[in-house]
């Protein structure tokens, strides 16, 4: 296996030529292939993509379906040309994303089904018994890098929405609101239903607990109730043991 930093230079190039290959296979590489090396192997360049093309093309496609609330992600098998997923499609497979997934627990799931969906696809692939599938110009759909910023909270949002959110960037770059001038990391939530006079941003405790969670904060529509928690500087903790050392935290109002 190689990860070139760069195929910017012809010495690069030259040395992936060099290992006489049938075919190269790219898996979160993160780079367009040039020209030059797309012509290289007499198979051509696979890449194994976690999405069920054209849907989520680029950098983020795991983020993006749990962010969009999907029910099913996948992978794909496409021959690389040269844009950016645009080849044509060998083979797919689909793998439903559960309620409680996060952008790690279905990146590792996904990464096995492509494992397994290459290894059934290399052979009928060389062997001629499989035809490229151009991809259908209908459903199209981009992501892009993700940003730290983006893991602010706005509390104006639903508790649905911030729940996706928080889901879909843990393990990165993570959500994080501010409690007393620091950060304060959201790491795993419960949306709940909304409980009348609760404003956005404020922290409320729940009377009794729904779920096993005790410590919620109000947003644009119903609850969202925190699990665990990660103070600026300090480890992952539950709200629990957060609010047992911050009691002055339930009745105030977040940043929105």
């Amino acid at each position: 296996m190689v990860q070139p930093a760069s195929l910017r230079q012809p010495e690069e190039i030259v040395r992936l030529a060099g290992f006489a290959h049938e075919i190269i296979v790219v898996a979160a590489y993160g780079l367009l292939l040039p020209p030059e090396v797309l012509r290289i192997p007499p198979l051509g360049c696979l890449n194994v993509h976690p999405s069920l093309l054209p849907r989520y093309r680029g950098a983020a496609p795991v983020a993006a379906a749990i962010l969009a609330g999907d029910a099913v992600s996948g992978v794909s098998i496409m021959l690389l040309d040269e844009g950016m997923d645009t080849g044509p499609v060998l083979a797919q497979v689909e793998e439903p994303v559960s309620p409680d997934d996060t952008t790690g627990s279905l990146t590792t799931r996904l990464a096995k089904r492509g494992a397994e969906l290459l290894l059934e696809t290399l052979a009928p692939w060389a062997e001629g018994r499989l035809k490229p599938r151009p991809q259908d110009d209908e459903g199209v759909s981009y992501t892009r890098l993700i940003t730290k910023q983006e893991g602010q909270i706005d509390w104006s949002r639903s508790a649905e929405e911030l729940g996706r959110q928080v889901r879909a960037f843990q393990p990165w770059p993570g959500c994080f609101t501010r409690w007393k001038g620091r950060l304060l990391k959201i790491v795993q939530v419960m949306p709940l239903p909304a409980e009348p006079g609760v404003e956005p941003g404020q922290v409320v405790a729940l009377h009794p607990p729904r779920g096993g969670v005790d410590v919620a904060v109000g947003t644009g529509q119903g609850l969202l109730g925190l699990v665990l928690v990660q103070p600026e500087g300090k480890k992952v903790m539950t709200a629990a043991e957060f609010v047992r050392g911050q009691r002055d935290f339930v009745g105030q109002r977040l940043h929105v």
